[in-house]
């Protein structure tokens, strides 16, 4: 995972986006679907309509990064509403891109005593 700066909000594009689209395509969606700036520094996350594939759309201060990544197998796990913008954390966006259920995460060990 990229490091980030402090404060950087990562939104989620719900629904479906067209995975041929490209900076200028993710950045004016950003702008007239989400409302939102995508010159801001904040992280704009899109899934394909088959769930494996998903562009991340952000700005560093002197230009516009695109991220994507495809599932070999299983799909990206993403909100059920048709429209709007989800906002995760910086440690759900890392969970996400490794295929982990963001929402409910399992710890894999839980301590039984302090002593």
């Amino acid at each position: 995972m990229i490091g980030l700066p402090a404060g950087t909000k990562v939104w989620l594009a719900a629904g479906a986006t067209d995975m041929r689209s490209g900076f200028n395509g993710l950045a004016a969606k950003v702008q007239t679907a989400l409302e939102e700036d995508p010159y801001s520094g904040h992280v704009f996350v899109f899934r394909g309509r088959r769930g494996d594939m998903i562009k991340l759309l952000w700005w560093t201060g002197d230009g516009l990064c695109l991220l994507a990544k495809r599932l070999e197998r299983g799909r990206f796990i993403w909100p059920q509403a048709t429209n709007g913008t989800v906002s995760l954390s910086q440690a759900q966006l890392s969970m996400l891109l490794e295929g982990i259920d963001w929402r409910r995460p399992e710890r894999t060990w839980k301590p039984t005593s302090a002593l």
